[in-house]
């Protein structure tokens, strides 16, 4: 005789594509898009301090901080659009992939935040490690989308 044992994915709201699983990604995806656009606006506003997280030998340190800026705005935006949500999230984790040792170089260095003086040790490690948390998020929200011709379709 076969019996069929429920998964725990069944049993919760969250991860079976019910309503409430679609309210919360829209609300994760909506405050992940906001963040990130704000994000890409404190490149401009902390924008040298944004360059000491660069080592020394980096060149045109201003011209990438701005880049990254810019590419954060574009990255929120194409993260609300259906059509290039999916896309914009693989985009926005191989991002965060690729600032990554910016953060990490900081953590090691003891380089303070881009509006700080001085932050400490822990905080300066909080950052690289919360990374793959940013990561998974975008990939989570971003990966259900309503599928039309477009860019999600590549």
């Amino acid at each position: 005789m076969y019996v069929r044992l429920m998964s725990f994915k069944s049993f919760n709201p969250f991860l079976n594509g019910s309503e409430p699983m679609k309210i919360f990604r829209a609300i994760g995806l909506y405050i992940f898009s906001v963040a990130l656009f704000y994000a890409g606006v404190t490149h401009f506003i902390y924008d040298h301090g944004f360059a000491r997280m660069l080592p020394d030998w980096v060149p045109l340190k201003l011209v990438i901080i701005y880049v990254t800026g810019i590419t954060e705005w574009l990255l929120a935006l194409l993260l609300v659009f259906p059509q290039t949500r999916r896309a914009a999230g693989f985009a926005t984790a191989a991002f965060l992939i690729i600032v990554l040792p910016a953060n990490i170089y900081a953590a090691i260095y003891g380089i303070p935040a881009p509006w700080s003086e001085e932050t400490s040790l822990t905080a300066l490690w909080i950052r690289p490690l919360f990374q793959p948390i940013l990561i998974w998020w975008v990939l989570v929200v971003s990966k259900h989308s309503n599928r039309q011709k477009g860019f999600d379709t590549l």
